[in-house]
Parts: structure tokens; C-alpha cells; sequence
């Protein structure tokens, strides 16, 4: 009786070993789009708000369920803003399993929330767009659009606005390299 309970015991300790193996290749698998983004950067670009430098940190949280984001926007002053301009945001990259595709939720220092869909994916997969579905804490009828294309060590962001009924005009471009 004794030897079959610890056949059993270690039959399911197998098993879960073995689900959990398997999970996280599914997860590696998902990821696979998105994982050059891992790791932290530091980018210089502009656009609207001014000449900026960038601190971004991409990082698989919570069991390697999420990508967690942060980031830094640091403007020099202008004549609009003397003093400069910090921005900071977090975020998330998501994949809905019921959706089969990737979502990007941001919260930003100014109180707004974008919620994001991967609308595109290049066939060689160094290009990925993303377009908002719901903008939080802003009039209705804008949208959002961030581009993402991947080289070696580098990725460049551009970042587009709509305002209501019109088309994406560029807001800002910036080139990352990884640290």
C-alpha cells in the first residue's frame, strides 16, 4: 500500500512538472513577437513635445504572464515649457488568449489610459503596430497609434495621434539602443 501511494505521489509530481514545462514553452512561444523588446534601453528622439531623452524597461512579471513598461521622458525646456518636461508611463503588454493577438495598456503621469491592439505584424516580424481601442481621460473620438521597428540591438518608436474625424500625424519618433 505504501510502495503505490509513492508510485502515485510521484506520478503526479510528473505530471505537474511536465504541465508546467509545458506552459512555459507555450509562453516562450507567445512571447517569441515581442521578446526583443526585453531589457532596459535608453533612446533620444522628439516631436511635439520637444527634443527628449528616453529611459524605457521592458520585463516578463507575475509568472511570466505580463510585460511590465517603464518609462521616462525627459524634455528640454521650449518656449511652451521653460522649465522642461518630464513624462513617465507604465505599461503592460498583454497576450488575449480568446483574441489570439497582443494588447498594450498604458497608464500615464497625466491621468490618461490607452488600451492598445496589435493591429499589424511584418511577415519578417521587425515591425509591429499598435492602435488604441479606448483612450481614458480624453475627449472621444481621439486615437493613438505606436509603431515599433526592431534592428539589431535598436528599436525605433513612432508615436501617432488622431484627433476626431481626422487622419495619424506623428507626435514623436525615437530611436532606443539597448543598454
Amino acid at each position: 500500500m505504501i510502495k503505490l501511494k509513492k508510485a502515485m505521489m510521484l506520478m503526479a509530481i510528473t505530471a505537474v512538472s511536465l504541465s508546467a514545462a509545458g506552459q512555459a514553452s507555450r509562453r516562450d512561444s507567445i512571447w517569441a513577437p515581442v521578446k526583443a523588446l526585453l531589457g532596459s534601453w535608453k533612446g533620444t528622439g522628439g516631436g511635439e513635445p520637444g527634443i527628449g531623452k528616453y529611459e524605457r524597461s521592458y520585463k516578463l512579471v507575475l509568472a511570466g504572464n505580463f510585460i511590465e513598461i517603464r518609462n521616462k521622458s525627459t524634455y528640454a525646456p521650449t518656449e511652451k515649457h521653460p522649465k522642461g518636461e518630464v513624462h513617465e508611463d507604465i505599461g503592460y503588454i498583454i497576450y488575449d488568449l480568446n483574441r489570439k493577438t497582443f494588447l498594450l495598456r498604458q497608464l500615464h503621469v497625466e491621468g490618461f489610459a490607452n488600451d492598445y491592439v496589435l493591429e499589424s505584424i511584418s511577415p519578417d516580424k521587425k515591425t509591429m503596430v499598435f492602435v488604441t481601442e479606448n483612450i481614458v481621460n480624453i475627449p472621444k473620438g481621439w486615437r493613438a497609434r505606436e509603431t515599433y521597428r526592431f534592428g539589431e540591438k535598436e528599436f525605433e518608436e513612432v508615436f501617432e495621434l488622431a484627433s476626431p474625424g481626422k487622419g495619424f500625424e506623428p507626435y514623436s519618433k525615437v530611436k532606443f539602443t539597448k543598454r
